[in-house]
């Protein structure tokens, strides 16, 4: 019988450790071919738009998708588990947490090989729910002991930083100018829903690492031109999906500013492929879309913990 996971299930098995573990594995299996992953589709009626990202990953022996509609600004996630011999539904799992999850940890791997080693201080652009997980999963793999957090609400800066400091045990401090942010920053995070950029290239220190997380669609973005123009190595989740959806990067493509051979898959930095940062003075970029195997890989954790602790709903 499959389980029904529901958001509560999620927030007590997975931890950022697990999530981080769980997406890097995947990026390498998908280096080996052992991982397949298909870009985000849409579909739209009446209102609503419904988004499916589908997936494989072969050592564990899962097929997945990750669905969620989005009508009236209220947006509804699940991922679907299924055995990869039988075809049997394993697991349906609410997934706004998982996503969450996964996201951050998407950063988080990035974080690790791209930012230079001595990062001590993030700046974050936006101060919502996933920019929650952005922090923490920087915080994960780098000794972190400044945060700068900038978003245009004063009062949401506020409890962003009050919580994170808690959580964190850090300094995290709100500032009132965006490019206060950046300064001085070795790791600059933005995490917004914005169509104009939030991030100048000109208010980067050398040997910047900038995780760009915030938009999935062409018509949105991040980061102005000269980010893109500074950044000695680019890197995304996926390539595919990036020709589609990443706004700063089509952007800059139409422009003549870049070219997609400048543009690299995580996955191969990872598996020691291609070295990404090759000095203290680079600056690095990545891009992150969100890809179904990251989906996959994260509720594959969670229905394994769910199993050993007799947790979920059958169905």
């Amino acid at each position: 019988m499959p389980l029904y996971l529901t958001e509560q299930d999620v927030e007590q098995l997975l931890t950022m450790q697990d999530a981080l573990t769980a997406v890097e594995s995947v990026f390498k299996a998908q280096a080996t071919g052992d991982a397949t992953n298909e870009p985000r589709r849409r579909v739209r009626a009446r209102g609503a738009t419904l988004h499916v990202l589908s997936g494989a990953v072969a050592h564990l022996g899962l097929l997945g998708l990750k669905a969620y509609a989005v009508a009236h600004g209220q947006a509804r996630f699940h991922v679907s588990l299924y055995d990869a011999l039988s075809g049997e539904l394993l697991a349906l799992i609410e997934a706004d947490k998982l996503g969450q999850m996964r996201t951050g940890a998407a950063s988080g791997v990035a974080t690790k090989y791209l930012a230079c080693p001595e990062a001590r201080v993030v700046g974050i652009y936006g101060t919502g729910w996933q920019a929650r997980s952005q922090l923490a999963a920087v915080c994960a793999v780098r000794e972190i002991h400044t945060v700068l957090a900038y978003s245009r609400s004063a009062e949401r800066r506020e409890r962003f930083c009050a919580e994170m400091r808690a959580q964190l045990q850090i300094n995290v401090t709100p500032v009132e100018q965006p490019e206060a942010a950046a300064d001085g920053a070795d790791i600059v995070i933005t995490m917004t829903s914005s169509r104009e950029p939030v991030l100048a290239g000109a208010w980067l220190k050398h040997g910047a690492h900038v995780n760009a997380t915030g938009s999935n669609s062409i018509l949105q973005r991040e980061l102005d031109d000269d980010v893109i123009k500074r950044a000695s190595f680019i890197a995304v989740d996926s390539k595919e999906q990036a020709r589609i959806e990443a706004g700063e990067l089509v952007n800059a493509v139409e422009k003549g500013l870049l070219n997609w051979e400048r543009v690299h898959e995580l996955r191969y930095v990872i598996n020691g492929e291609l070295k990404g940062r090759k000095h203290a003075q680079e600056i690095t970029l990545f891009k992150s879309l969100g890809i179904a195997i990251e989906d996959i890989a994260a509720a594959a954790v969670v229905y394994k913990r769910a199993k050993e602790h007799h947790l979920g709903k059958e169905f």
